[in-house]
């Protein structure tokens, strides 16, 4: 494979042991070439969108052991969502607020409760998003006192007249993320709330990069947090 003809971690020239492990002759690392291999093909299941039922069918391996792949591969997602926003943040910018809910709870009231709410920035075509936080939290003290009825009717007022907003046009990079992120979380079949933020973060990363540079991305952070 072409990615195993230098070392993963500093790019040097690699030899193959007796034993049919790869160590590099600049750092020393040794590492199986059968794990690499297997890390890489996820990768790229993983930028191709190909989630991990899938994968995990295809390529015959657990569900479990892709799913904790993929679940790493998010967390490098946000990794690099925050570097590049700390190499943007002092650039103007356009921002909104949105709040996402499940299709199958839209028209149950109560269901505001498990509404998604995160700010969407606009820095010159490159995304960045901050999830708010969750109202959860909330929910079992307003049933107890008998005001659920008022607060999602109150909330939902509320969506529609105090929206944050600073954007030029209707028809934007934002709302053209908001869409995209509208079909693609549909492909997990449902993301919990703790999960949900990583979830954001692995959509912001795919839309803001090519396949390719996602791939490249991915490998350079997944290997550095690894050395």
């Amino acid at each position: 494979m072409q990615w195993l003809t230098k070392c993963i971690y500093c790019h040097h020239h690699l030899y193959l042991l007796k034993d049919g492990m790869l160590k590099c002759s600049e750092c020393k690392t040794k590492y199986s070439p059968e794990r690499v291999n297997k890390v890489m093909t996820l990768m790229h299941s993983f930028c191709h969108n190909e989630n991990a039922l899938q994968a995990s069918k295809r390529l015959n391996l657990s569900y479990v052991s892709v799913y904790k792949y993929y679940n790493s591969f998010r967390y490098e997602c946000a990794r690099i969502c925050e570097d590049a926003y700390d190499a943007i943040r002092h650039k103007p910018c356009e921002y909104e607020e949105y709040f996402y809910l499940e299709r199958s709870k839209r028209n149950k009231k109560e269901a505001v409760f498990d509404a998604h709410n995160f700010l969407t920035f606009d820095y010159d075509g490159h995304l960045y998003t901050i999830v708010m936080p969750t109202l959860q939290k909330y929910r079992q003290q307003f049933i107890d006192d008998n005001l659920e009825d008022l607060y999602a009717s109150e909330f939902s007022r509320f969506k529609r007249k105090s929206r944050i907003i600073n954007v030029s046009k209707h028809l934007n990079k934002i709302v053209e993320f908001w869409n995209y992120f509208e079909n693609a979380i549909l492909t997990y079949k449902g993301v919990s709330t703790e999960s949900f933020p990583l979830y954001l973060k692995e959509l912001e990363f795919k839309f803001n990069y090519d396949v390719q540079k996602q791939t490249e991305l991915l490998e350079q952070y997944y290997y550095r947090n690894r050395q």
